[in-house]
C-alpha cells in the first residue's frame, strides 16, 4: 500500500518537501495558512488536496505521516498533536526548542510505536555518508580536529538567530563523526543587524576522547561557503558542498613527519572519489517513508534530535554569557538524576496505590487515587484532589485543585475539571468538553472567591465538546448531547441537546432513549413519572396463595 503524507508549512523550505513527496507519489495534502501559496500549489499539483486547518489533516485516514516545516516554536504542539492522532512524524530542524518537550515527543512516539524523525538533511547526503564510512573504518586514522563553516549572505531570519538557523546541520554531522557528545561547549558571536539576534557565531567543542571541533556560521558573509574539514592522523578529508559533485569530497593524504624533533608537513595530491550523485532531500524523504513502512528506527530519530538540541542549548547559554565554558556532561547528568527521581516517585505511588500513572503525568502532593485507576499521558492532578477506584483519566486532563471524583468515572482527552466541580460515581466526560467555575470571569480581576459549585450526579454522560456553565446540578443518568451548552439544572434521566440546551426526551440507565411510555426498548426497564420526576418503576411483589396442608 502506498503511504500517504501531509506537508504542514510549504514556504521557504516546505516547498522542497512538497516537491519531493509529490514525485514519490506520497503527497496527499498540503496544509498552510497562506491561501495564495495553497492556490499556486493547487494549480501545480491538481491531484493534491490543500487545507488551512491542521485539524483537517489529523482526521484523514489516507495520511499516515505528517511532515512539519513550520517555525521552530510551533514544532512541539504540532508534532504532539500528530502523534496523539496516530500519525508518524517528520520535523524539520530543530526538533523542538525545549529538551523536556523533546523527551515528551520521544516517549509518546515510543508508547504509540510511531516514527519520529528529525530533518538533519546532511546525514542523508551521499558524500557525507561516504566520509562517515571512511571515518568509521579508520581510514582517516585517529580524528584530532573537525571544523565546519556555513556562511552566506542571507536568508536573514527574525524568529531565530544564526546559531539555531544554520548550526544544527553541522552539530549533527560532528556528533555523528565523533560518536559522542562534547564535554565542554563555548560560543561567541556578534549582533549587527539586531541587538538581540546574533548574525555571526563561532562555537567550540571539547570531547572526552581529546577530539576538538568548531563551527563558524554567518548570514553576513560576502560569499557562500559550506565546508566540513576532518583532520585525522593518517588522512584529512574536506566535504565542500558548494563544489561540483566530483569535487565535493577530497581526501588529502597529508602527514606530519618529525625531523630533529620538529614537525614537518608532508603534502600530497588530493584523492577524488567516485560517488553516485543523488539528491539528499529525496533520500531523506524516502527514508521517512521506509521507516513508516518497515518500523525501522530513522537515522535521525528523536534521540539524535535531542542530542543536537542539548548542544544547541548549551551553545546558546554560552553565547548569552559572553563565551562562558559550559560543561555539558554536568547538565546532562543533573537532568538524568532529576528524571530518575521523578520516575521513581511515580512508580512508587503507582505500586502502593495499585494504579497506573504514565511517566509524563504529574500528580501533586495531597492527592488520593484509589485502586485500579489509570492516568494517561501529560495529565496533571492538582493538590487536595481525590479520584475514586477504577477511573480512566485520558490524555492532557487537568483535575483540581480540591476536586472530588467518584469511582468508575471516565474522563476523555483534553478535559479540565476545575475547582468547584464534583463528579459522582460512573460519570462519563467526552473529549474536549468544558466545565466552568466562575460565571463572569475577567482576566484582570481575580474572582476565585466567586466559584460556583457544579454537581454531576451518578451515571451521567456528557458528550464531546459540550460546555457546562457553573452553578448547576446535572441529575442522575442524564445524557448531555455533543456540543450542548448547559446553563440550567438537568433532571434525572433527561436527554438534553443544543445551545442553549433543551430537553428532548428521557434516557435509560443503559443510555438508550425511552419511548413515549417511559419504557426502554433495549433492556426493557420501565420508568414512571412521580411528582414531575422520572424514576424506575418498582417491581411489584408477587405473592401466591399457598394452601398449608394439615396433618
Amino acid at each position: 500500500m502506498q503511504i500517504g503524507v501531509a506537508v504542514i508549512g510549504s514556504g521557504y523550505w516546505g516547498k522542497n518537501l512538497v516537491r519531493n513527496y509529490q514525485r514519490l507519489c506520497a503527497l496527499k495534502v498540503i496544509c498552510d495558512k497562506d491561501e495564495t501559496i495553497l492556490a499556486n500549489f493547487k494549480k501545480q499539483y491538481s491531484e493534491v488536496e490543500v487545507c488551512l486547518a491542521f485539524s483537517d489533516v489529523l482526521g484523514r485516514q489516507d495520511v499516515e505521516g505528517v511532515v512539519i516545516a513550520t517555525p521552530a516554536e510551533t514544532h512541539f504542539v504540532l508534532a504532539r498533536e500528530a502523534l496523539l492522532a496516530g500519525k508518524h512524524v517528520y520535523v524539520e530542524k530543530p526538533l523542538v526548542l525545549d529538551e523536556n518537550e523533546a523527551g515528551e515527543l520521544i516517549l509518546l512516539a515510543k508508547q504509540r510505536k510511531l516514527t519520529l524523525m528529525v530533518g538533519h538533511l546532511l546525514q542523508y547526503h551521499p558524500v557525507f555518508l561516504r566520509l562517515k564510512e571512511f571515518a568509521t573504518k579508520g581510514d582517516l586514522g585517529r580524528i584530532n580536529y573537525i571544523c565546519s563553516h556555513r556562511l552566506n549572505l542571507g536568508k536573514i531570519r527574525r524568529e531565530e538567530n544564526i546559531l539555531w538557523s544554520f548550526a544544527p546541520h553541522d552539530i549533527s554531522m560532528i556528533l555523528s563523526l565523533a560518536g559522542e557528545e562534547p564535554e565542554i561547549v563555548s560560543a561567541t558571536g556578534g549582533n549587527y543587524l539586531h541587538k538581540k539576534i546574533a548574525d555571526v557565531t563561532t562555537t567550540h567543542f571539547e570531547f572526552s576522547s581529546g577530539l576538538k571541533a568548531h563551527i563558524f556560521v554567518s548570514w553576513l558573509h560576502p560569499f557562500k561557503e559550506q565546508k566540513l574539514v576532518v583532520v585525522g592522523d593518517r588522512k584529512m578529508a574536506v566535504f565542500d558542498d558548494t563544489r561540483t559533485w566530483d569535487e565535493k569530497l577530497l581526501l588529502y593524504p597529508h602527514q606530519i613527519n618529525w625531523e630533529n624533533n620538529i614537525p614537518v608537513p608532508a603534502k600530497a595530491e588530493p584523492e577524488h572519489l567516485d560517488i553516485p550523485e543523488e539528491e539528499p532531500l529525496r533520500l531523506e524523504c524516502e527514508h521517512f517513508l521506509q521507516c513508516i513502512a518497515t518500523g525501522q528506527t530513522p537515522r535521525t530519530d528523536g534521540h539524535e534530535g535531542l542530542r543536537v538540541l542539548r548542544v544547541l542549548n548549551a551553545s546558546q547559554r554560552s553565547l548569552d554569557e559572553n563565551g562562558k565554558r559550559i560543561c555539558l556532561t554536568e547538565i546532562t547528568n543533573r537532568q538524568k538524576a532529576v528524571k530518575r527521581e521523578e520516575l521513581s516517585a511515580t512508580s512508587c505511588e503507582s505500586k502502593v496505590k495499585g494504579t497506573y500513572i504514565h511517566p509524563t503525568a504529574i500528580v501533586d502532593k495531597n492527592v488520593t487515587i484509589e485502586t485500579g485507576t489509570k492516568i494517561w499521558h501529560f495529565s496533571h492532578i492538582l493538590p487536595d484532589s481525590s479520584i475514586g477506584a477504577n477511573c480512566n483519566i485520558g490524555q492532557n486532563v487537568v483535575i483540581g485543585p480540591d476536586v472530588a471524583i467518584g469511582k468508575q468515572c471516565k474522563i476523555q482527552n483534553n478535559v479540565s475539571v476545575y475547582k468547584g466541580v464534583t463528579l459522582e460515581d460512573g460519570v462519563f466526560c467526552g473529549p474536549s468538553m468544558v466545565f466552568t467555575n466562575v460565571y463572569n470571569p475577567r482576566a484582570e480581576i481575580r474572582k476565585m472567591d466567586q466559584v460556583r459549585p457544579t454537581l454531576v450526579k451518578k451515571g451521567t454522560t456528557i458528550g464531546a465538546n459540550a460546555t457546562i456553565i457553573c452553578g448547576i446540578t446535572i441529575g442522575r443518568y442524564a445524557f448531555i448531547g455533543a456540543g450542548a451548552v448547559v446553563n440550567r439544572d438537568v433532571p434525572d434521566y433527561a436527554l438534553v441537546v443544543g445551545n442553549s440546551a433543551k430537553q428532548i426526551g428521557w434516557v435509560c440507565t443503559c443510555a438508550e432513549r425511552l419511548d413515549e411510555k417511559f419504557s426502554c426498548p433495549v433492556c426493557g426497564t420501565q420508568y414512571e413519572m412521580l411528582n414531575n420526576r422520572l424514576r424506575k418503576m418498582r417491581k411489584k411483589m408477587n405473592f401466591e396463595h399457598r394452601v398449608v396442608p394439615t396433618k
